[in-house]
């Protein structure tokens, strides 16, 4: 009934699945039992908000108690307080999950920004909510070719500041120390030979507006001193200048190093890493995210040739994603342009468009049990896991990624699975009959 009050349309599992999530209401600790649940229920709504009701009976049990029920899956957590403002409180989540959402799905996202897995929403709904609604500091990082600038350039884009004033990148592994004040703040003219003109520096462009140091990481230690004062106190002077000026914009920065190990071994300023990581958004390699190769693919192809898509043969379509890409999403996208160069007609793109030097040197095994999967298995065995709980463990997996990936409709889901309805549907009955201990 607070629900209602409140605006959310509420409605048991059973009735069909939610576009933004599920409410749970949890009223004993977190055991496996409610672990089980929490992950199924996750697997087909996506995201679930966990109330706790009962926080009284958990007091002295487990001091961990609230991070269990995120480990186990839950999006957010809200402690009861009374039907009614609790109920506000869930209002205002959901209200915030469905506005992320629609920016997600907006074309300023989806047309530059391409991918359907787990991983990459969650990161996106992550971007999006903190480009949006706040004015917070990031630092992005992630290996070279995972798409940083792009998700940079998507921050300025979303930020709410009325009449901002433009991006302005700058790649610090081009920044060169004689040069460095020059780069970042400006210069007088006169003030060092070859200075025939004043000239604005990247503080100064970017104000009203967003400023983006690319590849942070690659910045000296005494050009990291310089970029601190600036970007603590908003102000500096010109080379050769003597008057303080003023600057006010929304830094984002970029790095494919692991800032919190430079900064332990000395190599990077502490005080300026906890400038640039207000908040820290780490962005997957393609390895994570196979799921969004062919999407991937299928946009770049569309790219290449607008409005007369590319077909790719199935041995094509199966090469690219077995395919390594160490390069990741760059690497992928030089590859389709490649195979692109080398197709002639409107025919399906076959292996033989593949270019020499790409092929495999030897043909793929088929095997997919390796990676992640096998440390998987190692772990349950080293654990006392038996045979019987991996089988039946890895079984309801795949049913959980099939049924989640096609958007909880069962018919695909089974197609995908090479099982038929009526067997999906029994054995999600008894998955559910498991969990209820019925």
């Amino acid at each position: 009934m607070a629900l209602n009050s409140a605006g959310v349309d509420v409605h048991p599992p059973e009735a069909g699945r939610s576009e933004l999530g599920g409410i749970l209401l949890v009223s004993r600790p977190v055991d496996e039992q409610l672990n089980e649940l929490l992950h199924r229920t996750r697997g087909g709504l996506d995201r679930v908000l966990v109330i706790v009701t009962d926080t009284d009976t958990h007091e002295g049990v487990d001091r961990d108690y609230w991070w269990h029920i995120l480990a186990a899956g839950a999006c957010d957590v809200i402690v009861w307080d009374g039907p009614w403002t609790t109920a506000q409180a869930v209002a205002q989540r959901l209200e915030r999950w469905r506005e992320t959402d629609r920016l997600v799905e907006s074309p300023a996202v989806q047309n530059n920004l391409v991918g359907r897995s787990r991983t990459w929403i969650t990161l996106l709904r992550e971007i999006v909510e903190v480009s949006r609604f706040t004015s917070a500091s990031i630092l992005i990082t992630g290996e070279s070719g995972t798409g940083k600038e792009l998700l940079a350039r998507l921050v300025h884009t979303l930020d709410p500041r009325p009449n901002k004033s433009e991006l302005i990148v700058l790649d610090c592994t081009t920044v060169v120390p004689e040069l460095a004040g020059s780069e970042f703040f400006g210069h007088e003219r006169g003030s060092y030979t070859g200075a025939v003109g004043p000239r604005e520096g990247a503080f100064a462009l970017a104000d009203g507006g967003t400023l983006f140091l690319d590849e942070i990481g690659d910045l000296a230690l005494p050009l990291q001193a310089q970029l601190l004062r600036a970007v603590q106190e908003k102000a500096y002077k010109r080379v050769g200048g003597n008057a303080w000026q003023t600057t006010e914009f929304r830094l984002v920065s970029a790095t494919n190093r692991q800032l919190s190990s430079e900064v332990e071994q000395g190599r990077f300023r502490r005080d300026l890493y906890y400038r640039l990581a207000t908040w820290v958004c780490h962005v997957p390699p393609l390895r994570d995210r196979p799921e969004d190769i062919l999407p991937l693919v299928e946009h770049f192809l569309s790219m290449s040739r607008p409005g007369r898509p590319y077909v790719l043969d199935e041995a094509v379509r199966d090469y690219l994603v077995r395919r390594d890409y160490p390069g990741n999403v760059r690497d992928l996208r030089q590859l389709v342009g490649r195979i692109c160069a080398r197709h002639i007609g409107d025919g399906p793109i076959s292996v033989g468009s593949i270019p020499s030097n790409d092929r495999p040197s030897v043909p793929f095994d088929g095997d997919w049990r390796t990676g992640s999967f096998e440390q998987g298995v190692r772990r349950a065995l080293a654990t006392g896991v038996g045979l019987r709980d991996i089988g039946r463990g890895a079984e309801e997996m795949a049913v959980d990624i099939a049924v989640g990936e096609e958007g909880g409709n069962l018919q695909r889901a089974a197609r995908r699975l090479g099982v038929t309805d009526r067997a999906l549907q029994m054995r999600r009955v008894e998955q559910k009959r498991q969990v209820s201990g019925s």
